[in-house]
């Protein structure tokens, strides 16, 4: 089927802007190229090198503890730091929980990495710390009319169950302990005066603005997998959506996990000016 006019309703305010940005590029080459060169510099004059200037210091709104923002003493190399997270997780969780659910290479570069996504559109898979959840995906009705099926949430069980009876503070002494390797992490995903705390805690109150979703949650199957028939359900972050996906039990239990982490977190005082 051939394009009309009325496809392209937009068509002339973009066909203008365009001709502004090459003709305004266009000027802008001109001026370069035809300018008169800078007089030199007299001979007797010494030319002085400007130091460049010193890196921002990000703004911090929730600092970790000062001993634990640089304590790097015992600490692995990021590199070769999976063996000592996964013992301090398995301390603080259960060997067994992390033995089942946590994907054991890069794991605090993959941590970082899906923290940072949390709220965008999309999470790199291949980049996740945790197993995916085991089982098919299942919607009820057909290629028309479908709608998550709620024997799904059972896909999200043990994952939950885990996290129903974690200690966080315990949770957060491991963190606090390797904060400066996350930190580290976090300046490599190319954030050099990023605060990773900071970072976390914006992803957590995002998380903590999931809608409750009740009653059939209808789908739509335009390619491959399913999307949310709402565009505005569909339109929400990745964690968002992952939590509607869980159902709204599981839901909530995960809220208030991160409603204790979140507090956890912030009660370190305010850093001193």
């Amino acid at each position: 089927m051939s394009a009309s006019e009325d496809d392209f309703p937009n068509r002339t305010p973009i066909v203008a802007a365009a001709v502004l940005v090459v003709a305004a590029g266009g000027g802008l080459w001109y001026f370069l190229a035809h300018r008169a060169p800078p007089p030199p510099l007299p001979v007797d004059q010494p030319q002085v090198a400007i130091p460049p200037a010193p890196p921002a210091e990000p703004e911090i709104t929730h600092p970790v503890p000062a001993a634990a923002a640089g304590a790097r003493e015992g600490l692995p190399a990021l590199n070769d730091s999976d063996q000592a997270i996964l013992a301090a997780l398995g301390a603080a969780a259960g060997p067994e929980n992390v033995r089942d659910e946590v994907v054991p290479e890069n794991v605090i570069r993959r941590i970082v990495t899906t923290v940072d996504n949390l709220p965008r559109q999309r999470l790199p898979a291949a980049k996740r710390p945790v197993t995916p959840a085991r089982g098919a995906f299942h919607a009820d009705g057909d290629e028309l009319h479908a709608t998550l099926d709620p024997a799904n949430f059972a896909r999200y069980r043990p994952f939950v169950d885990a996290l129903r009876d974690l200690d966080m503070q315990r949770l957060v002494d491991v963190y606090l302990r390797f904060y400066p390797l996350f930190q580290g992490a976090y300046q490599d995903l190319g954030y050099p005066n990023g605060y990773f705390n900071d970072r976390l805690i914006e992803v957590i109150d995002v998380l903590l603005k999931t809608p409750d979703v009740s009653g059939p949650v209808e789908l739509v199957r335009p390619n491959v997998l399913y999307e949310f028939a709402d565009p505005t359900l569909e339109a929400r972050p990745a964690g968002q959506k992952l939590l509607i996906r869980m159902g709204p039990e599981n839901a909530a239990l995960v809220k208030a996990k991160l409603m204790e982490l979140r507090a956890d977190l912030t009660a370190a005082p305010p850093k001193k000016k």
